[in-house]
């Protein structure tokens, strides 16, 4: 049987590192109280947006990445499309984004070098290319706004950028087969500036399984697996356990020596999707001490949205194809066909802001007020609440937690300090594993199964 490592930071100091992470980041000047939305109570907005901006607010889970690097998408100027740019972010008090290098299941490919064997469609493997473009895409546009923004790598790098009002930006790779199975690229991935890795997306990878696939393929994690998560703690580099499968996720957990994050994922017992923890799992990383940031996906919040995009995206996707194989690419029949699809196809209405605070209120009933957190996927879903259009619409989330009964110092733990705890426990924990050797691959042993 696997046994549970025992990490070497006591639960107990994480939340003195949290007290230390909020006094150390004395903030910019609080910008004047905007009117208060309808409905809204104008006394408790005030305090709740002065609250939010003294805060020190965290997304783990941003996508504007991919806008910036397959639509060239300047983030400097307010846009009228997507979630977030510089001034929106400013608006709605977003002190620190972690952007996502997410790579598509569809760069994975040929594992012939690392076990000797082939999986899969057996095509060339462009994951760590797609992840490299990414990473280069986010440091042009830190480059070209240094006034603005800041790349960090630590939770020190945070505390200064929010000193100096610049907004923080960091990286997390989602899709752990942009590593290509191989350790050595973890590690020049983190010596690139990545923070946290999503083991898996949609699809198993080398040494993973994934929720998004019917069968299993190792089970969980394999021997690579292991290795993985062992050199993510001794580089310092988070854990992350969105999109992997249940066993995989169990695994994790029992291996693991430091506290591990869900960077965006909902509660499954509100909405039935795989992508989403049970309350088994959110109790799991309460004990480990890690956070679960709840995401913000119309299709992870709401039962019924799930349901009826999904009938509607399937019927669509089967006449979209027929219109692509008989007109040609870019020709205005193609066009118009599409459109057609657009009216017969609307989306089904979406979920109100209440439907997001129920998934963090329960999470916070459930797992403490220490575990809980904000993963937005902004820019990387198609619907998010109304109320939460867009990153301006940040202090609502404040506003409701207030009006819910929540105190000032759990809402700052949600907005942000939480994940900054678990960020500043994973460093201490690499600084005390600097000594252990690199894990190193193993193609004769890397593809075994773990024993449990």
């Amino acid at each position: 049987m696997l046994k549970r490592a025992s990490w070497s930071i006591p639960v107990q100091a994480l939340f003195v590192i949290t007290a230390l992470v909020a006094t150390a980041a004395a903030q910019a000047p609080i910008p004047p109280t905007q009117p208060p939305p309808a409905g809204y109570d104008a006394a408790l907005w005030d305090r709740a947006w002065k609250l939010h901006h003294a805060a020190t607010v965290v997304d783990t889970h941003t996508d504007t990445t991919t806008r910036i690097l397959d639509e060239d998408f300047d983030i400097g100027p307010r846009s009228t499309t997507g979630h977030m740019d510089l001034p929106r972010i400013a608006e709605g008090g977003l002190d620190a984004a972690f952007y996502s290098i997410y790579v598509a299941a569809s760069y994975y490919g040929d594992e012939q070098g690392l076990f000797g064997g082939k999986h899969g469609d057996n095509k060339a493997n462009g994951s760590a290319r797609r992840a490299l473009d990414m990473i280069d895409g986010f440091y042009r546009t830190v480059a070209r706004y240094p006034d603005r923004m800041v790349a960090c790598c630590s939770v020190d790098d945070v505390r200064a950028a929010v000193r100096a009002g610049k907004h923080a930006a960091l990286m997390g790779i989602e899709g752990g087969h942009a590593i290509e199975g191989d350790l050595g690229l973890l590690r020049l991935f983190q010596r690139l500036g990545v923070r946290y890795m999503t083991l898996t997306h949609t699809n198993h990878n080398e040494f993973a399984d994934s929720c998004a696939e019917a069968e299993p393929r190792w089970g969980g994690l394999n021997q690579l697996g292991r290795k993985v998560v062992l050199e993510m703690n001794r580089l310092g580099v988070m854990v992350d356990v969105s999109h992997v499968s249940d066993a995989t996720f169990y695994d994790v957990l029992r291996l693991t020596r430091a506290p591990v994050i869900c960077s965006h994922s909902s509660l499954r017992s509100i909405c039935p999707h795989q992508r989403n923890v049970t309350d088994e799992m959110l109790a799991a990383i309460a004990r480990n001490g890690g956070v679960v940031m709840i995401n913000y996906n119309c299709g992870f919040l709401d039962a019924d949205y799930m349901k009826q995009s999904g009938a509607s995206d399937a019927t669509r996707k089967i006449q979209e194809k027929a219109a692509r194989d008989k007109f040609g690419a870019g020709s205005t029949e193609l066009k118009a066909a599409l459109a057609k699809l657009d009216q017969r196809f609307p989306p089904p209405p979406r979920p109100k802001l209440a439907k997001l605070m129920q998934h963090l209120l329960r999470a916070i009933e459930l797992a403490g007020p220490d575990h809980v957190g904000l993963g937005s996927d902004f820019d990387g879903v198609p619907c998010v609440p109304e109320g939460l259009d867009d990153v301006t619409c940040l202090p609502r989330i404040t506003y409701e937690l207030l009006a819910a009964g929540q105190s000032e110092a759990t809402v700052r733990k949600v907005l942000g300090d939480n994940l900054l705890r678990v960020f500043a426990a994973v460093e201490q924990q690499a600084l005390q594993l600097r000594a252990e050797p690199p894990y190193r691959n193993d193609a004769a042993t890397d593809h075994e199964p773990l024993a449990r």
